[in-house]
């Protein structure tokens, strides 16, 4: 990519651009902002570092790029951490300066900065690029600190420090030696004070003199004098304000010819922006209003609920995917609006489609409705994988969508590429934290700094997706091996039985080495194809505790007895229970599966109708009943041991493999007139057991191992946080 680099003078700013070429991109423009004032050496900035601005015009020389800069006429006046667009803001000054790049360099499609640890910062130039339509490379995001300072020293980066502001760094001693002579200290100082080694606590700023990415020339200061901010005994405020230096040319040739290779461009007007808003969605599924008549929808209960919108009887075509999903997810707004609610308090969205050829067009109707601007608490983590919708009358699209009341949830959305993890580079994130639940997205097994799949085969993908999580939960003091609740594993078609069998293997040694204290439920998923043609997916939910005296207390409820009917007649054994696994907190959170393979059916179908009923289903639709009742009785054992409610139910889907069903309303009246039974054998005030709504979904096949030998599968997840 042509990229626009985001220049301090600082370190990291320019190691940044190092990691930028080491990934093939292209530094063609430099970009700074500097003070109003040609005294001022430095502002109160939330932002931008401006001292040592007087040196940095020569960075266009020494690299042979264009420098773009603009002077700062706003101050931080927009502070919350999710920015919006501001005026008078210092960050619409580096709006107008990267639009008006933009519009002198048509071929940059991406913006460099050197954010390390600054969510504040990150998010603003984000925010920038999002709204510019460029991609934001961060390298250094979440990168060891310390590593990152004997790198910038081993790649030859010679930086010296222009401001102190911490415990045992003085202004008289320290102002002007270079990074490499201050590591010892710098790493003494982190043992005992604990200070961020490249200063990212604001502990230091530095200036870069050199480094490889100067070709032309360095920087050589001749004089400077030290300017107190703030004497004090423990950590004086000190900079450094240049007052002569000069450049030394490594081309002799270039020295002689007195040839100038860059240029530098000041630009203070006040640019307006071209950006065209997104449009608004209100009546985009108006036109598809007569497929109304083919969407279903339906909801769980609870303050944290589930709605599920899918198109019935709808034949696949060409553009199939992006109607279908413009008609559900218009349904969607419509139940969530009706409901007193919309797309902010979503925090997780299931996407199903048809064809992954068509994932960019279904992108698309998906940005419609998805955007920043609706959601102001954040956008919602999102997976989204190929299922057989066509192949059982479901048409082209499914959409399940985890919607909270609480409006309490803690969103992680990094768009910026990173050696971090995966970005998202759009209006999904990677985690959303509500109360003590972490749902994340899909995880694939990209390369986070160059986003695209590792190379290998499933065993490398499953593990570099499990780091990948990894990566996200450490953002929540978590880890996959001591966090997970619910491990969803999705397989692609492509693999073999070995393949599969390996994929489990490595899961569990993965989990394994990290401790693997959680014992979560796993559920595998066998799907024609998932996104980028990757041949797995991970799809973690996680518990995070929080601080025990600022959790809220949950009270225990009694949990009204729910009568099983009589002629349902299951002995409740251990072989049943065998066919079951759960993760519970106590009064908290209860998640469950229960299989049911072709080698259950003798148990619990003898005495049943041998010969098929029914030309939908593999088995005889008796059959087919008995393991729907099956289901619903060990799911609601399992509640009712662990004392939770029907009412606490936020998701409850049944996945059956096409090998089961052709016809997937079939199957789903089944399920209804099995929770139609119990609804009427059991206690009206034992919960609104009538109102809870399942999701029915076709897949492949799947299990809760890798052989994915399961006829039909019932994952519930219920919560009283």
């Amino acid at each position: 990519m042509k990229v626009v680099a985001l220049v301090s003078g600082g370190k990291d700013s320019c190691y940044a651009m190092m990691r930028c070429k080491e990934y093939g991109h292209d530094i063609v423009a430099l970009a700074n902002l500097m003070p109003l004032e040609e005294s001022v050496d430095e502002l109160d900035s939330y932002m931008f570092q401006t001292v040592g601005h007087q040196i940095l015009v020569s960075y266009a020389e020494c690299m042979g790029v264009p420098l773009f800069r603009r002077r700062i006429k706003g101050s931080s006046r927009h502070q919350l951490l999710n920015y919006q667009a501001t005026s008078g803001d210092e960050v619409e000054d580096m709006f107008i300066l990267l639009n008006e790049v933009k519009k002198r360099i048509p071929s940059v499609t991406a913006v460099c900065s050197g954010a390390i640890a600054s969510d504040y910062q990150r998010l603003r130039v984000e925010s920038v690029c999002s709204r510019l339509g460029l991609i934001s490379l961060a390298y250094l995001w979440k990168q060891d600190q310390t590593f990152l300072l004997e790198e910038m020293i081993r790649n030859e980066i010679k930086a010296i420090i222009v401001k102190v502001a911490a415990i045992g760094l003085k202004p008289s001693e320290h102002l002007g030696k270079e990074i490499s002579a201050m590591k010892s200290h710098l790493m003494k100082l982190k043992e005992l004070y604990g200070i961020n080694v490249c200063g990212e606590g604001g502990e230091y700023e530095t200036l870069t003199l050199d480094c490889p990415l100067f070709k032309n020339a360095q920087i050589i200061l001749d004089d400077f004098k030290v300017l107190l901010h703030s004497e004090d005994s423990i950590a004086s405020v000190g900079i450094l304000h240049p007052l002569a230096f000069h450049l030394e040319y490594k081309d002799r040739c270039l020295f002689l010819s007195g040839e100038r290779t860059s240029r530098v461009y000041e630009l203070n007007e006040d640019y307006l922006s071209n950006i065209v808003a997104c449009p608004l969605v209100n009546s985009v599924y108006d036109s598809f209003h007569d497929n109304y008549n083919n969407i279903c929808t339906s909801r769980t209960k609870g303050s944290t609920f589930s709605i599920s919108a899918r198109v019935i009887n709808t034949p696949q075509t060409p553009n199939g995917v992006g109607k279908d999903l413009s008609c559900v997810l218009g349904k969607v707004e419509q139940e969530l609006n009706k409901n007193g609610f919309d797309w902010a308090q979503v925090l997780y969205i299931h996407l199903y489609i048809s064809d992954m050829n068509q994932f960019t067009l279904a992108n698309e109707e998906y940005l419609k409705f998805i955007t920043e601007k609706k959601c102001h608490m954040g956008v919602p983590s999102r997976s989204t994988i190929q299922l057989p919708l066509d192949e059982v009358g479901r048409g082209n699209a499914h959409v399940e969508v985890l919607v909270s009341g609480n409006k309490r949830k803690n969103v992680l959305h990094v768009q910026s590429i990173s050696c971090w993890a995966p970005s998202c580079i759009g209006p999904y994130s990677q985690a959303t934290l509500d109360g003590e639940i972490l749902y994340m997205a899909g995880q694939l097994g990209l390369d986070p700094p160059t986003m695209t799949l590792c190379p290998g085969g499933p065993c490398v993908e499953i593990i570099k997706a499990l780091e990948n999580c990894d990566a996200v939960a450490n953002c929540f003091n978590g880890s996959i091996s001591s966090s997970a609740i619910l491990l969803v594993i999705y397989c692609s078609s492509r693999l073999s039985v070995q393949d599969k069998s390996e994929v489990q293997w490595k899961v569990e040694a993965f989990l394994k080495q990290g401790g693997f204290s959680s014992n979560p439920v796993f559920l595998y998923v066998l799907a024609p194809d998932l996104p980028k043609r990757a041949l797995v997916e991970v799809k973690p939910v996680l518990h995070i505790p929080q601080d025990m005296e600022a959790s809220e207390q949950v009270e225990e409820q009694d949990s009204s007895f729910i009568a099983i009917p009589q002629s349902w007649d299951f002995q409740h054994s251990v072989v049943h229970e065998s066919y079951s696994q759960k993760w519970v907190l106590p009064g908290k959170i209860c998640a469950a599966t229960v299989s049911v393979t072709r080698n259950l059916i003798p148990q619990l179908c003898s005495g049943l109708e041998e010969a098929p009923s029914n030309s939908h289903f593999s088995i005889p639709m008796k059959q087919v009943e008995r393991i729907s009742q099956f289901c619903f009785c060990l799911a609601i054992s399992i509640l009712q041991d662990n004392r939770f409610v029907w009412e606490d139910l936020t998701s409850l889907r049944f996945y059956f493999s096409t090998s089961l069903c052709t016809e997937a309303n079939e199957l789903e009246l089944i399920l209804a007139q099995a929770l139609s039974e119990l609804t009427q054998g059991s206690d009206r005030n034992s919960g609104s057991l009538d109102d809870t709504i399942f999701s029915v979904i076709p897949v492949l096949s799947s299990g809760r191992s890798a052989s994915m030998d399961d006829l039909l599968t019932c994952e519930l997840f219920a919560s009283k946080v």
